[in-house]
């Protein structure tokens, strides 16, 4: 991931002699002050199996905040830094909490840009010391398939990042059609599509899935920009068994619908 410059104040690894608990809470001693650490998966609620046991020596952290407001966040790794021009995401997903925007790296990646701001604030919301932020991913055997049916590229890598983040094993489709033809080709535990998507859209695909005895049972979370009290009957009636309303999004409760399904 990258990060907005906004107080952005450099990065680099914890010294054993630098971590102190205060309060039952993790922090640095940088510069002679009390600096307060968290995780950046635990704040951006995406489980990271290498956060059990607290935070070891030579953690590699990022330095964000001003003042007594400084916050550092335990990162898995740092790649360096670069310049890039940041894409603010369109209407449906422009209140993503912790997101700022998107870019689009050298290599075409799509990466999401965290919000700086946010990120203070989510941290400071944390009540759980660091030792104590072990959050299970699913056992590699154990790990659940889901397929993301959705035509926006950034849409598409930003629930992708989100789910595999989270443990799962994530596989796109560009339309409802190619996505309704991976079902049928292959095995997934859950489906999660948009609805405004050309040749098949998301209402129209959900009723195939239904209508296919191999596939009925399949549970079908909505995630669309469509909020009219219609259009989520609607949803309901085809046999989406969550929806989520893109301008409302927040990446929380889609996990929470997915555990709930899986």
């Amino acid at each position: 991931m990258s990060f907005q410059p906004l107080r952005w104040n450099g990065f680099g690894r914890f010294r054993a002699e630098d971590l102190r608990t205060v309060e039952n809470r993790e922090t640095l001693q940088l510069n002679g002050r009390a600096t307060s650490l968290v995780w950046l998966a635990e704040t951006l609620e995406l489980p990271d199996a290498e956060r059990a046991g607290g935070a070891p020596a030579g953690t590699p952290f990022v330095l964000l905040g001003s003042g007594d407001q400084r916050v550092a966040f335990a990162v898995g790794a740092v790649q360096g830094e670069q310049e890039v021009l940041v894409k603010r995401l369109g209407r449906p997903l422009s209140r993503v909490r912790n997101i700022a925007g998107a870019t689009v790296l050298g290599s075409g990646q799509v990466a999401p840009i965290l919000n700086v701001a946010d990120l203070l604030k989510s941290a400071r919301k944390a009540s759980a010391p660091i030792a104590r932020m072990a959050a299970e991913r699913p056992a590699a055997a154990d790990t659940k398939a889901i397929l993301v049916a959705e035509d926006s590229i950034t849409s598409r890598m930003l629930l992708k990042g989100i789910l595999e983040s989270a443990g799962y094993r994530v596989q796109t489709a560009v339309d409802g059609m190619e996505a309704f033809a991976t079902l049928r080709a292959e095995h997934f535990d859950l489906l999660v599509s948009d609805v405004e998507m050309p040749r098949l859209n998301g209402f129209d695909l959900t009723a195939r899935v239904r209508a296919d005895r191999r596939l009925a049972e399949l549970p079908i979370i909505l995630v669309t920009a469509l909020e009219t009290r219609e259009d989520r009957e609607r949803g309901i009636d085809v046999g989406a068994n969550a929806y989520l309303v893109k301008s409302n999004f927040d990446q929380s409760n889609l996990l929470e619908a997915v555990r709930r399904l899986v």
